[in-house]
């Protein structure tokens, strides 16, 4: 399965992920901070999708409500609903 999710409240502004089974084989991130991105892309490759939602939901970045892995764990969430 693919997801191309747009991110709400932070600078990345699109998230695409692939899924196989249950378990994350690729993340891109286009925007924000590229460091950031990448580490939170390569550290969720291999996790099973419900593990990385129980982990990331509700970081923040800074005084923002949400943050770049707060928004994966939502496109994430919302892929396991459909």
């Amino acid at each position: 399965m693919e997801i191309n999710y747009t991110p709400r409240g932070v600078c990345s502004k699109n998230i695409h992920v692939v899924i196989e089974d249950g378990v994350i084989q690729q993340v891109e991130f286009t925007g924000g901070c590229s460091g950031n991105t990448q580490g939170v892309a390569a550290l969720a490759k291999g996790m099973k999708v419900k593990d990385y939602i129980a982990r990331c939901k509700g970081i923040r970045c800074g005084m923002k409500p949400t943050s770049c892995p707060d928004q994966l764990a939502l496109a994430l969430a919302q892929a396991l609903e459909n």
